[in-house]
């Protein structure tokens, strides 16, 4: 092993130190010290050195918390102490019904409380060791629970190192901000997907995702309000035990109370019912604790619950209304949402003019007409929507409401992508309202992978009429761009135009992903460039021809004939050709692991996931996702999952990264190919 100088492994180790601090500020406290351009500096040098010397990557350092490895699956693992859950109540008179059965248990006049949030959220066990991030658990049936330490490290307000080097575990909750559940949702609509009900939801799906890059796009947060075994530490209470997490790094909720009596809960209750809308979580009551650990040891518990906390709910809301009429909206992604135009209702402190009926299944089933009165109730307290319908004050004048026939947009056809959708879509791929949609598919990363154009900047360029399809991004002039107002400069339109002319150069492959075929994503517009190798050929291909295509069914081969009938695809086709982008390139597939079958489990060096996976196909080899008896090999990476243990029990045959190098090394030279010149050139 070679030897690190001790000023790099100094250097390391000081800058994990700032860069967690400066998380911690900015995160926790909500009160940095230094500019973003200074963070990212610190975090580039970390990441420099930590690539030069991956010896010393540590699971605490700061640059393992960007997501970017798929796993496998969650492993369960037993709680040191279970996790109950509270009972609740929604009135005063129980509330006061509570308190007098602890003050007779504990014999006493008054008992003092602590009154917390009840933040709708996940419930998570935080584990760590001489300070360091160990592991986070799901709270599961309370006796067990999931392993989602990789998720839960994508989650920056979660500290990987503690402010004092203890030996801990502490409970909380993991949250999704207002904003981000309102983004979420509206993205979901426009996709067809069922809506997240509350934010609890939406914060447990996310934390199940495999992938941690889309749990890390998700920006979730958390609280933290508990000590395990608190008498270790010296705690005598709940006060104190949150003062205790504070001081280890924690972000703790800045508005739990201590109250002297239960009519001070009772006040923070009515308090916080009021100005729950302040806040940029969503709440749904109060949690309420007996501050003194020693009574709370008297009080003890059930098997599901202590006896010495309860949760105090929030009412909710619901409002009466009348359905006026319905109109149809269309998402970027060509989903046809219909709304409800409702008459004005004060809800949840703001006035609901209009509601989402989500699509036409919702509808049907919940009995919903035009001319109906309706209860609304904002779901997850964010979006207005629907709850019932009530048939009994139904005059006769009431109306169906019916799917529309076409676009109200484009006036194209309308129709679901496949008999288990939902969601009814306008059809046209090039139908206005999905431009914007469409331009991101096209500049993202997966296609033509134009950094400089994100979201805001797309925007800017539709909404301002620069760009009506999406080869317009390859006339763009530096003229134009300068006309998009504030923060459009010469520097930002110099290096944007930069990338579109690198973009024009992009595989072919990547071009034919970009362009949002239905049904069409990477894997198969790998398939299709391969097996045309033009875009001209593609666009002719007859419906017999694609379906011959290993891998294309009947339904891909109707979508892609129809694509580029289009008269509008082949005025786009004809844009790009005459800008210049590649549209045909000679295919160069090697065929040194032709017949082998491979998977691959576990994070590489020197491969992307994505990277190995197009690298071992341009080889010749076939990949799979899934061990099984038919592959030959499985390639393992650091930290890898059940596959291996699968490959052990099947006898499948296992190789490091360097194993399989050396293995590819020895085909290659045999076939006659340069090696090195192989490695070089395989990704053009």
């Amino acid at each position: 092993m070679r030897e690190i100088p001790k000023e790099i492994i100094e250097e390391v180790e000081k800058l994990r130190e700032e860069i967690e601090y400066h998380n911690y500020r900015y995160y926790v406290l909500n009160d940095p010290v230094i500019t973003d351009e200074e963070f990212d500096k610190l975090m580039k040098r970390l990441i420099e050195l930590e690539k030069k010397y991956p010896e010393l990557v540590t699971p605490d350092s700061p640059t393992q918390r960007v997501g970017g490895r798929v796993l496998e699956g969650f492993k369960t693992e037993r709680h040191t102490v279970p996790m109950l859950s509270l009972d609740n109540t929604y009135s005063e008179e129980e509330i006061l019904e509570f308190d007098k059965r602890i003050r007779k248990t504990l014999q006493e006049a008054e008992v003092e409380y602590v009154a917390e949030l009840k933040i709708d959220g996940v419930s998570i066990a935080l584990r760590y060791e001489e300070g360091r991030f160990k592991m986070a658990l799901t709270r599961g049936d309370g006796l067990e629970g999931e392993d989602v330490s990789e998720n839960v490290k994508t989650v920056r307000s979660v500290p990987l190192r503690l402010r004092k080097p203890l030996t801990v575990e502490v409970r909380g909750e993991i949250y999704m901000p207002v904003d981000e559940f309102r983004r979420i949702n509206e993205e979901r609509q426009e996709e067809g997907l069922p809506l997240f009900a509350n934010p609890r939801n939406a914060a447990a799906g996310t934390l199940r995702q495999l992938d941690t890059s889309e749990v890390a796009s998700r920006k979730l947060d958390s609280f933290i309000y508990y000590v395990v075994e608190p008498e270790k530490y010296g705690l005598k209470s709940q006060w104190e035990a949150l003062e205790f997490l504070k001081e280890l790094g924690f972000k703790v909720n800045p508005h739990s109370r201590l109250c002297r009596n239960i009519q001070e809960v009772v006040d923070y209750w009515n308090e916080w019912k009021e100005r729950k809308k302040e806040l940029d979580y969503w709440v749904d009551g109060v949690v309420v604790k007996v501050n003194g650990f020693d009574s709370q040891r008297v009080l003890g518990e059930t098997s599901k619950a202590p006896r010495w906390a309860i949760a105090f709910k929030f009412p909710a809301e619901q409002a009466r209304t009348r359905v006026i009429d319905v109109t149809i909206q269309v998402g970027r992604t060509g989903v046809l949402t219909p709304v409800a135009e409702l008459e004005p209702v004060q809800l949840a402190g703001t006035v609901v003019k209009r509601a989402s009926l989500h699509n036409f299944d919702y509808i049907k089933e919940k009995d919903i007409r035009i001319g109906d009165h309706v209860f609304v109730e904002k779901a997850g307290g964010i979006i207005p929507q629907i709850v019932k319908s009530i048939p009994e004050l139904r005059t006769g004048v009431e109306r169906e409401i019916e799917p529309p026939e076409s676009c109200p947009v484009c006036g194209g056809k309308v129709g679901k992508l496949s008999p288990e959708e939902v969601a009814i879509r306008c059809l046209n791929p090039h139908c206005p309202a999905k431009l914007k949609r469409a331009l991101k598919t096209f500049v993202s990363r997966d296609a033509l992978d134009v950094e400089g154009l994100g979201e805001k900047f797309i925007e800017k360029l539709v909404d301002s009429g620069l760009v009506k399809d999406m080869a317009d991004i390859f006339y763009l002039t530096p003229f134009e761009l300068a006309q998009l107002g504030p923060g459009v400069g010469q520097r930002t339109i110099a290096k944007l135009l930069q990338e579109i002319e690198e973009a024009k150069s992009r595989p072919l492959y990547k071009l034919i992903a970009g362009l949002g075929i239905p049904m069409v994503g990477q894997k198969i517009a790998k398939t299709l460039a391969e097996h045309f190798g033009s875009l001209d050929a593609l666009a002719n291909a007859s419906y017999e021809t694609l379906q011959d295509i290993e891998g294309i069914g009947p339904e891909v081969a109707r979508s892609i004939v129809e694509y580029f009938r289009n008269p509008k695809t082949r005025e786009i086709l004809e844009k790009l050709k005459k800008a210049g982008v590649k549209t045909e390139e000679k295919v160069t597939k090697y065929d040194v692991l032709r017949g082998l079958t491979f998977a691959v489990t576990g994070t590489l060096r020197r491969f992307t996931r994505e990277e190995i996976l197009e690298f071992l196909e341009k080889m010749g080899a076939k990949v799979v996702d899934n061990v099984s008896r038919n592959v030959d090999y499985l390639i393992v990476g650091e930290n890898p999952g059940s596959k291996l243990e699968k490959a052990k029990a099947l006898r499948v045959k296992t190789m490091s990264e360097d194993e399989f190098l050396h293995f590819l090394k020895d085909r290659v030279e045999k076939k006659g190919y340069d090696f090195e010149e192989l490695m070089r050139s395989w990704k053009g």
